[in-house]
This record gives C-alpha cells, structure tokens and sequence, in this order.
C-alpha cells in the first residue's frame, strides 16, 4: 500500500487506530527509529502492533520507543530480536527540547501514531503529542463521527 505524502511516496506499515479515540492529538513528529536487521524484514512483512505503545525521554535527553511489538522474522538466521524490545528514536535536538518541554506538562504523552517506510528505505515512526480523552470526549467524538458519515450518505445520493 504505497501512498504518495508530502511530496514523497510512503509505505505504511501500521496504524494505531485507537489512538485517535483515545486522545487528543495536539502536534505530530516523524522520528527515526533505531532497528536490527530481522526487525526491519518483519516490518516489510507488516508483522507489528502499536497498540500499547509509548515514547518516554530519558533523564539523558534521548526518546525511547516502549512497548512496541515486532514480531519475530520466521527466516531470521541467526541474532533473532525480542519483539517488545526497548528501541532508541532519532529526532532533531530542537524537537527533542520542545517535547521535553510539553512533556513536563500535566497530561500529555507520547503516542505511536504509524510506522511506514519512506522512497529510500528507511522506517520511519510517526509520534503524536496526545491528552487523554475522557469517556464523554469519546461519545461525542463517536456522534460527530457517525452524522458526518450519515451526511456523505445523502450527500452522495442527492437527498440534500
């Protein structure tokens, strides 16, 4: 599934659906990821899992990826990968310093919003600066989501 974005055609590999139903997005960054070599293949076969995934700083001022699942490459030979392993992110210091700085805030986390690949190869994790929504956000969230898909419906069969 290649898909041309910014300028530049993408391969996403996953997509944490749950995400935009459980948080706010507030800001978005596109980081590097720090990857072996089986976890790369398992990632072109589209074997991970955002699901319960964080980023966190550490007290050194480097962004680690928790939680993650990429699974295990059945054809790997020899150095096999754990697949929730804790790995490093790459992003520039001046947004390394700006999410610091967020982050202190109360209530904001850092969410994996998808994986995907870019044109020459190199995996890319997309991170959503999130608040939490609480379970009235959610309702009204889910209404507004269900009357703008009842209004394409008549939009799309000349009703209105």
């Amino acid at each position: 599934m290649a898909k041309k974005e910014t300028g530049r055609t993408v391969k996403i590999v996953c997509k944490n659906k749950k995400a935009f139903h459980d948080y706010h997005i507030e800001a978005t960054y596109e980081a590097g990821m720090v990857l072996r070599g089986p976890e790369v293949k398992s990632l072109r076969a589209g074997k991970a899992n955002l699901k319960d995934g964080y980023a966190q700083i550490d007290n050194r001022g480097e962004l680690y990826l928790h939680n993650v699942h990429i699974s295990f490459y059945v054809f790997a030979t020899h150095n096999p990968n754990e697949p929730r392993r804790v790995r490093k992110l790459l992003l520039h210091k001046r947004e390394l310093k700006k999410l610091i700085g967020k982050l202190r805030e109360k209530g904001f986390a850092l969410i994996p919003l998808k994986i995907y690949f870019i044109a020459n190869g190199k995996a890319k994790i997309e991170l959503g600066l999130a608040r939490g929504k609480k379970l009235y956000d959610k309702r009204a969230s889910l209404k507004e989501k269900q009357s703008n898909r009842e209004l394409q419906r008549a939009m799309r069969h000349n009703i209105i």
